[in-house]
C-alpha cells in the first residue's frame, strides 16, 4: 500500500481522538515503505520460535507487531522469517526489537520496521504471548486495531479509516 500518508491521517483524525502516534523512532528495512493493515499482536523476549509460527499461517493482510521488550541482544526476524511474511500474505511487521540479514530483508515486498539489526540469533523455546495487548512508544496495540506506516512514523487507529 504506498498511498499512506500519516500526516494526513493525523490532520483528519488528530482531534477526534481515534488515532495514536508510536513515539518510537523505528528504521525502515523493507521494501515496503508505507504499509497499513488489520494488527496481530505478539509478545516475547529474544525468541522468535512463536513468530516463525505465526507468520506461517494466512496473514490476510495484516501487520504482526511485535513486543520483543526493546532487545537489541539478538534478532527476532531475519530473511526466513522475512520470506514466510510474504508468502503467506502479511503487508507488515513491527518489531520492538532486533532484525537481522537486513540487505535481505530491503528486497522483501514488505513493510518493516525495528529498532536496529544484531546478526546474534535468538532463542527457539517458543515462549511469548500471540494476540494480547502490548504496550511501547506509548501506544497500546490492540488485535484488530489498524497500523498505519511511512517514512514519518507508525499511527494505530481502533478501526480501519480508509
Amino acid at each position: 500500500m504506498t498511498d499512506i500518508v500519516t500526516c494526513d491521517i493525523v490532520d483528519a483524525h488528530k482531534a477526534s481522538g481515534r488515532i495514536q502516534s508510536c513515539n518510537i523512532q523505528f528504521k525502515q528495512y523493507g521494501a515496503h515503505v508505507a504499509f497499513a493493515g488489520p494488527v496481530r499482536t505478539l509478545k516475547c523476549y529474544e525468541d522468535n520460535a512463536l513468530i516463525k509460527q505465526t507468520l506461517a499461517t494466512p496473514g490476510n493482510g495484516a501487520v504482526l507487531v511485535v513486543d520483543g521488550g526493546g532487545s537489541l541482544r539478538s534478532a527476532l526476524v531475519g530473511d526466513v522469517i522475512g520470506g514466510l511474511a510474504v508468502k503467506n500474505g502479511w503487508v507488515g511487521l513491527l518489531l520492538w526489537g532486533a532484525l537481522r540479514d537486513t540487505d535481505a530483508l530491503a528486497t522483501l515486498p514488505l513493510g518493516i520496521k525495528a529498532l536496529g539489526s544484531n546478526p546474534w540469533t535468538s532463542g527457539k523455546e517458543g515462549s511469548g504471548q500471540l494476540d494480547v495487548p502490548v504496550r511501547f512508544g506509548d501506544v497500546t496495540f490492540k488485535p484488530g486495531n489498524w497500523i498505519y506506516s511511512d517514512s514519518d512514523g507508525v499511527i494505530v487507529a481502533g478501526e480501519n479509516l480508509a
